[in-house]
């Protein structure tokens, strides 16, 4: 049976700080709001991967983002047009800088932040690769 769409749900405390953060701070783009039981807020974030880690790739990941291990179990990854101006608007809108963009081996520029919540967030900007 085919799958036709991915959904992760983040329960916080810190609503609307991290509605403020994921719309103006990520630049999602916002969709259904619930507010019949409470709040709840859906964001398109265009094409969804999922990527399962074993703890020395998520290590090793963490190394060349970060320069040592720090992520928990979850973190997301947005690639952003331009990985400087992402992340100067995240930081504006709450998040903490993890660690200053890097050019990884894949020719990605990588940069990771702290969203408010405390989840890590890596913002990534493809590269032309090279021939």
């Amino acid at each position: 049976m085919p799958v036709f769409e991915m959904r992760v749900a983040l329960t916080t405390e810190q609503w609307e700080q991290l509605v403020v953060f994921y719309r103006d701070g990520l630049g999602l783009d916002p969709g259904e709001l619930w507010t019949e039981h409470g709040h709840g807020q859906i964001f398109h974030v265009g094409r969804a991967t999922l990527e399962i880690f074993d703890e020395g790739h998520a290590a090793a990941v963490d190394e060349l983002e970060v320069g040592r291990r720090v992520s928990g179990p979850l973190h997301f990854a947005f690639e952003v047009p331009d990985v400087h101006a992402a992340l100067e608007r995240a930081l504006a809108y709450g998040a903490e800088l993890v660690h200053e963009p890097v050019l990884t081996p894949w020719n990605d520029y990588n940069a990771r932040v702290q969203a408010p919540d405390g989840l890590q967030v890596t913002l990534f900007q493809v590269m032309e690769k090279s021939a």
